[in-house]
C-alpha cells in the first residue's frame, strides 16, 4: 500500500483546489492540476510544486472522454492515480446579489450544477476504477459545503447539487470499501478568499466569523490540511464521512 502516491485535483489551477494541490504537492506527492480555462494559473501551480513532480492536464470534467484522455496522460507520467479529489466549480459565484430568486430558476440552472459536481465525480470515479480495484488501494475526496446544513443565503441550484453530493459519496464508499478505497466529502464554509468568493463583501466574512465557534473565517488551508490527512494512509478507517471545516459555524 502506498502511504504517498499520485492525486488528481479537478480544478485544481486556482481557488481552493490551487491550495489543495500545493498541499499534496509539499507533502511529496505527485500532482496532476486539472483545469479548463485557466491554463496560465494552472502551470503556475505546477511551478510551485516542481514540474517533476506535477503536471497541469486541461480537460472539462463534464466530458466523460476527455476524462479518460486526461487519466491516460497522467498514467503515462506518473503511474496509476492514488488519490482523486472532486474540487471542480462549474459557473457559479458567490454572489447574493445575481443569484436567481424561485421563481427565476429554471431546471436547467440545477442541471449544471448537478453536472458540474455529481456528474464531473462519476466521471473520474470510473476512469481510475480498474486501476484502484487491481491495486486494492484508493482515496476519493468530494468538496462539499455547510450551506445545506445552514443556506444562509439560498444558492438554489449550487447547494442542491452539494446536498446530492453525500448520498453520492455514502453510496460509493459502501460499494468501493470492499476494495479498500475510502470515499468522503469535506465541507467547507465560505472561504476567504478564494475566486468564487471574491464577490464577497467584508461585512458577510465579520459576520461570519462573529457567529463561529472559533470567532474567525476559515481559510482554504483550513479544509486543504484536511483534505491531505484523507488522502493519506492515516484516514484508512475512515469512509463515508461529511467533515465540516468551517471553524464551528456549524456543527454536526
Amino acid at each position: 500500500m502506498k502511504k504517498q502516491g499520485t492525486v488528481l485535483v479537478t480544478g485544481g489551477s486556482r481557488g481552493l483546489g490551487a491550495v489543495i494541490a500545493k498541499q499534496f504537492g509539499e507533502k511529496g506527492y505527485q500532482v496532476i492540476v486539472n483545469y479548463f480555462k485557466s491554463e496560465q494559473k494552472a502551470s503556475q501551480v505546477v511551478e510551485g510544486i516542481g514540474k517533476d513532480h506535477a503536471v497541469a492536464i486541461k480537460a472539462d470534467v463534464r466530458d466523460k472522454q476527455q476524462v479518460e484522455m486526461m487519466v491516460e496522460k497522467a498514467v503515462k507520467q506518473f503511474g496509476p492515480i492514488d488519490i482523486i479529489v472532486n474540487n471542480a466549480l462549474i459557473n457559479f459565484e458567490f454572489n447574493p446579489l445575481t443569484q436567481g430568486k424561485v421563481e427565476d430558476l429554471t431546471w436547467e440552472n440545477y442541471n449544471e450544477q448537478l453536472e458540474g459536481t455529481i456528474q464531473s465525480s462519476l466521471n473520474t470515479i470510473q476512469a481510475v476504477l480498474p486501476e484502484m480495484k487491481k491495486n486494492q488501494y484508493g482515496r476519493v475526496i468530494n468538496i462539499g459545503t455547510n450551506l445545506f446544513q445552514n443556506p444562509v443565503v439560498p444558492y438554489h441550484q449550487y447547494t442542491t447539487a452539494k446536498a446530492a453530493l453525500i448520498g453520492f459519496t455514502r453510496n460509493m464508499a459502501k460499494e468501493l470499501g470492499a476494495y479498500n478505497i475510502t470515499v468522503n466529502m469535506v465541507s467547507g464554509g465560505l472561504l476567504e478568499k478564494t475566486d468564487a468568493s471574491a464577490v464577497t463583501t467584508p461585512e458577510v466574512f465579520e459576520m461570519i466569523a462573529a457567529s463561529s465557534a472559533l470567532n474567525r473565517v476559515t481559510e482554504p488551508a483550513d479544509l486543504a490540511e484536511v483534505v491531505v490527512f484523507l488522502g493519506s494512509e492515516s484516514s484508512r478507517g475512515v469512509t463515508g464521512q461529511n467533515i465540516v471545516v468551517d471553524s464551528g459555524l456549524t456543527m454536526n
